[in-house]
């Protein structure tokens, strides 16, 4: 039996039109209260914006093999020991018989202040993923196999985002792939290096613009770094485990 992507494109133009109304409501439910948060702070405050993915990676888990696994999205249930601190609370963990299965953060950044925004972005991701693994050897999650742990940035689609950027270190040069990359092709080349030293099992970026509030469309920058290759890799991942269990 083949691996169900459990619709994965239109559940994803779902979430991406979600996201949107969600930040745009937010927005106005502050302007009618006359308390509005600085720059696009408006928008996020309010919830959890990117709640469309978080179902969609649990209809992955439903539709591969572990129909009764517990997905957890919210408050202490998505907590974690950490070896350089005490916990982290993820977006979403998926157990099966206590065993932990996968655990996936999802990001999103609105313009306008890429620059200083990315960084930060990359530090909490490598971060995250090195306590993580640190956890892992130290037995913080029992005796399992290596968990999927997934990454999932949006990106807003605009001339901010795709323009080039001009970067200068002065003492040695920055790695080539950098030169002149724009912010979104930054978080295509963070994914890429995050898989290659698997610190992620796998990670995305997505680009979607405002306007996308009504058709939901989003773009890629490769294939490596898309959204099919996360969901496929974690069909994977919930289809062998089922396997281990009905075996």
């Amino acid at each position: 039996m083949g691996l169900n992507l459990a619709n994965y494109q239109l559940k994803a133009r779902k979430a991406v039109r979600e996201f949107w109304s969600k930040r745009e409501s937010a927005r106005e439910t502050q302007l009618s209260r006359d308390k509005v948060d600085q720059g696009e702070r408006a928008g996020v405050t309010a919830g959890r914006n990117m709640n469309g993915f978080l179902n969609l990676m649990a209809a992955v888990a439903k539709e591969n093999g572990l129909p009764r696994a517990d997905v957890h999205l919210t408050g202490r249930l998505v907590t974690l020991p950490g070896y350089f601190r005490p916990t982290k609370l993820w977006d979403m963990l998926i157990l099966n018989d206590n065993r932990l299965i996968a655990a996936i953060e999802l990001k999103s950044q609105v313009g306008p202040s890429f620059g200083n925004n990315f960084n930060n972005r990359a530090e909490e991701a490598l971060g995250t993923a090195v306590d993580l693994w640190r956890a892992y050897r130290e037995g913080a999650f029992g005796d399992i196999c290596r968990p999927f742990v997934g990454w999932l940035m949006l990106v807003e689609d605009c001339p901010a985002s795709r323009k080039t950027v001009k970067d200068n270190a002065p003492h040695f040069p920055v790695f080539a792939d950098f030169k002149d990359a724009s912010y979104a092709m930054r978080y295509e080349i963070l994914c890429r290096k995050m898989m290659q030293e698997q610190l992620y099992t796998a990670a995305t970026v997505l680009l979607a613009g405002r306007k996308c509030a009504k058709t939901g469309a989003y773009s890629e920058l490769s294939d490596m770094t898309g959204l099919k290759a996360m969901v496929s890799q974690l069909a994977a991942h919930i289809a062998a485990e089922a396997a281990r269990v009905q075996h």
